[in-house]
């Protein structure tokens, strides 16, 4: 077989509650953040926000959910934000889901299903 192969280990990141982090995250497999984070996110996967989980400043990613806050611009493919998410920020998306509860102050900008997740 010519070419790179690559095989997902199944394993996750994740940024535990009661840990702050300030800088900038690299990442090439889903994320999870339940603490706090204050810098950029570049995740080739998902990024998923717990419930008690914040984030301030910018996300470029595949896909993410939001159960706690966001203050800032996100790039992303699926925006999912469930009932207790609060983001203020610009929104850049491919497709955008807002669940009954859920906080919603900024832009959304609607892009093409074929257009990259580049910031």
């Amino acid at each position: 077989m010519k070419g790179k192969q690559i095989i997902s280990t199944g394993i996750h990141n994740s940024l535990a509650e009661g840990t702050i982090l300030k800088g900038e995250i690299k990442a090439e497999e889903d994320f999870r953040i339940d603490g706090i984070v204050e810098g950029s996110i570049n995740c080739s996967g998902k990024i998923v926000i717990g419930p008690r989980g914040s984030v301030i400043g910018q996300i470029n990613c595949a896909n993410a959910e939001l159960l706690g806050k966001l203050q800032g611009k996100i790039h992303t493919g699926a925006l999912v934000l469930k009932s207790t998410a609060v983001y203020s920020g610009d929104a850049i998306v491919k497709s955008m889901e807002i669940e009954p509860g859920a906080t919603f102050n900024g832009t959304c900008t609607m892009q093409d299903k074929d257009s990259p997740n580049n910031s």
